[in-house]
């Protein structure tokens, strides 16, 4: 399948890219993966208090830190075998070898009992993770799999159906209710992200939840029964009043806080009068491309920002920006 070459970022954003191959057709054999799971080229994605835990030991001056883990190590820490999950195989070229089957667990331990250890691990939160840039290229969409999957089985224990516990099945990506036969999935949340624009002015606005002076795309989760179209049309006139005609696809991203997917669209507005919702929005306003600069060079002179090069917001603003 080839790709519009529109739709594919000039430059990379955070948590896509997951170099794993996941061979889902053989999940529901549990022998398969039983002997994958005891491999000895088997490696482990631990979760202490929701978080990743790193090795964080010196590997030379711009060498990136690891999130994989031996199978001993994650017994020595009290990986929860019942709870961990496959997340794939390492691809050609991938660590430790090609073939070796990747897993993801959390600790029966917490933070505090990690560190007592004495060993050089830190858990470390996604977002700290992707700013920082301290990893392979890959692993995000590789760790954005796994605190997806296992915020699911965390907040999925029981049946929606009946309330009974539920188990999980297919290595992961199922949960069972042995007392109704229901089947769960895991669920992915999609939103709408957009920057829109009028020509030569792009609408951003601020939440009270993001950092000072920051101004961002508006976005919105998509409801049942609603195109990405629709939603982008619909978010953008109840948080601004502004309406959109033509919309653009351009990228997605996964964002596991705590498992959504990003649609990134570009929109065309066909009114002008900002009419903001204030329960949405802290604030509301037109940019012309000269204040973006600054913003995105950071030499803007009433401090603004835009978001950070890890989220897709950031590379649908310098997309407009580009351009020109």
């Amino acid at each position: 399948m080839t790709l519009c070459s529109a739709t594919l970022p000039a430059a990379g954003f955070a948590f896509h890219g997951n170099p794993l191959e996941r061979l889902s057709e053989h999940r529901g054999d549990a022998e398969w993966l039983a002997r994958h799971f005891s491999a000895e080229a088997a490696r482990f994605v631990l979760f202490c208090d929701k978080r990743p835990v790193v090795d964080v030991s010196d590997q030379g001056p711009g060498r990136p830190l690891s999130v994989l883990h031996r199978r001993d190590r994650a017994d020595r820490l009290s990986m929860r075998v019942e709870d961990s999950l496959l997340l794939g195989f390492a691809p050609e070229g991938g660590a430790p070898e090609k073939g070796a089957p990747v897993f993801a667990a959390p600790l029966e331990i917490d933070a505090d009992q990690l560190e007592a250890l004495g060993e050089p691990l830190k858990p470390i939160d996604l977002r700290s993770l992707a700013l920082q840039g301290v990893l392979e290229p890959g692993m995000l969409g590789m760790l954005a799999q796994a605190s997806a999957l296992l915020h699911w089985h965390d907040t999925h224990r029981f049946c929606s159906r009946c309330g009974s516990p539920s188990v999980m099945t297919l290595g992961g990506y199922r949960r069972d209710c042995p007392a109704c036969g229901s089947l769960h999935f895991p669920r992915t949340d999609p939103v709408a992200i957009m920057l829109v624009s009028d020509g030569e002015r792009c609408l951003m606005g601020r939440t009270p939840q993001i950092a000072e002076g920051v101004y961002s795309t508006l976005a919105g989760f998509i409801e049942p029964g609603e195109t990405v179209e629709e939603a982008v049309r619909r978010e953008v006139f109840e948080e601004a009043g502004i309406h959109v005609g033509a919309v653009s696809y351009r990228a997605s991203q996964p964002w596991p806080f705590p498992a959504s997917l990003m649609m990134g669209c570009h929109g065309t507005a066909t009114s002008r009068e900002i009419r903001m919702d204030e329960s949405e929005l802290e604030d509301c306003r037109w940019f012309s491309r000269k204040e973006v600069r600054a913003m995105m060079a950071s030499d803007h002179p009433q401090g603004l920002m835009v978001p950070p090069p890890l989220s897709i917001a950031h590379w649908l603003i310098r997309s407009w920006i580009e351009a020109a």
